[in-house]
């Protein structure tokens, strides 16, 4: 909810369906994955562009895509895993770090 509130034109994909907690999945219109993963592993945000079984995928998720995600949007998909050692201050540090790299990489 933090990061939702936090970047304009995020949107979670799951919507209000249920989803096991630790898990975020959100598509950013008007960035690209792989830009802002770069700029997350700077400040040591570990993050994924998708599925695990998608990793590397330089392409939008074909189930984005059948959810009916528009395409501009898919290629800004971004997945947050919370682990059992991660702590409140890392937390603190990805909802700082992620609405700064959207914004750095939106201005150009």
């Amino acid at each position: 909810a933090g990061l939702l509130a936090a970047v304009p034109g995020a949107v979670a994909t799951v919507g209000a369906a249920p989803v096991a907690p630790g898990f975020a999945h959100l598509c950013i219109e008007g960035v690209e994955s792989e830009a802002l993963l770069v700029l997350l592993d700077e400040v040591g945000v570990c993050a994924s562009a998708g599925s695990a079984c998608a990793s590397g995928a330089l392409h939008a998720s074909h189930v984005l895509l059948a959810m009916g995600i528009a395409e501009e949007r898919a290629l800004g998909s971004l997945r947050l895993t919370l682990g059992p050692t991660t702590t409140d201050a890392e937390i603190d540090v990805a909802l700082e770090a992620v609405p700064a790299a959207v914004a750095r990489l939106r201005a150009g």
